[in-house]
């Protein structure tokens, strides 16, 4: 998520109490989760697991929750509550914005759009030219549709991140949702999906991708271009999928995981792993033939039972 205009991190302790480490003259560009991360943005960290890798990230700003040693070119925000101060900025910078209009006055629609009655199209939405709403789709606010796309009746595009952080009474405060859904151009997307925004980056849709009916994508994953995803998919968030993927129905892929270009999953597949070119099946999927011969095999353990159960009679 980008700031409006950059923001002083003098400005940022004083406002939100927080002790700063390292480089005080540095202005923070915009607030990302550290898988999104570029130069100039801020990261947050509570957990000692993670400072190494947030420290090393392309971030140049990290909420951290103690006093570490700082890289050289960076600076840290310290703080007992860096989830909550992250948050805050979000909110800030990206307050909720609800619209009583059907079709937000905020929204840049290109005059040759067709929507069809029922869509909602929210605050700040951009939609490219000969792109198609059909009939009771949501678009959020802040979202990008790109030019020559069919969104298909029902389509969510833009709800919320399922993202909690958990309390020490074991409650859940939710995180507010700042980033968008980008869908670029030629992108179909069948009926009744829905896409989730990002925490304080972008889901992304590449340019040409192909989505069938009832397909959910979670919050900041990225998918390329020329992508074929069939009906019931589920991708949960954070994961990166190259271009030229297939996903076949009923596929369900993990958080946090890469699939590289060309990858084809075959139906019913659970993912758990980062993945390489090629084929693949079963659930946690393997190899396309190693998959199929396990379940080929699988199918005669009845038999190959029973000839065992024979051989001990026999042998009584």
């Amino acid at each position: 998520m980008d700031f409006s205009t950059d923001i002083p991190i003098r400005d940022l302790a004083e406002q939100y109490d927080l002790q700063i480490i390292g480089d005080d003259q540095l202005r923070a560009q915009g607030i990302n989760e550290i898988h999104k991360v570029r130069p100039g943005d801020i990261a947050f960290v509570d957990h000692p697991k993670y400072y190494q890798k947030s420290l090393d990230s392309a971030a140049t700003i990290i909420l951290i929750d103690q006093p570490v040693d700082c890289p050289p070119g960076k600076a840290l925000l310290v703080t007992d509550r860096p989830y909550d101060v992250y948050n805050q900025i979000v909110l800030e910078h990206r307050p909720r914005r609800w619209s009583g209009a059907h079709i937000d006055p905020s929204a840049e629609i290109h005059t040759s759009v067709i929507i069809e009655p029922g869509a909602v199209i929210g605050p700040d939405v951009i939609i490219g030219e000969n792109t198609v709403i059909q009939a009771g789709v949501y678009i959020g606010e802040h979202c990008v549709i790109g030019k020559h796309c069919l969104i298909q009746p029902g389509v969510v595009i833009g709800s919320d991140a399922f993202y909690y952080k958990r309390r020490e009474d074991k409650r859940y405060d939710k995180w507010r949702s700042g980033g968008r859904v980008v869908i670029h151009d030629h992108v179909d997307v069948g009926a009744n999906c829905t896409i989730n925004r990002g925490v304080s980056g972008d889901t992304i849709i590449g340019r040409g991708t192909k989505i069938d009916c009832l397909v959910h994508i979670a919050h900041g994953v990225v998918i390329g271009e020329d992508c074929l995803i069939a009906a019931q998919v589920g991708i949960a968030g954070k994961t990166i999928i190259g271009d030229r993927c297939t996903f076949y129905g009923q596929v369900g892929v993990a958080q946090s995981l890469r699939l590289a270009d060309d990858t084809v999953i075959l139906a019913q597949s659970g993912v758990g792993k980062d993945l390489e070119s090629g084929s693949y099946f079963g659930s946690p999927v393997s190899p396309a033939r190693e998959g199929l011969k396990q379940v080929a095999f699988a199918k005669k353990l009845p038999e190959i039972w029973e000839q065992i159960r024979k051989i001990r009679n026999t042998e009584k």
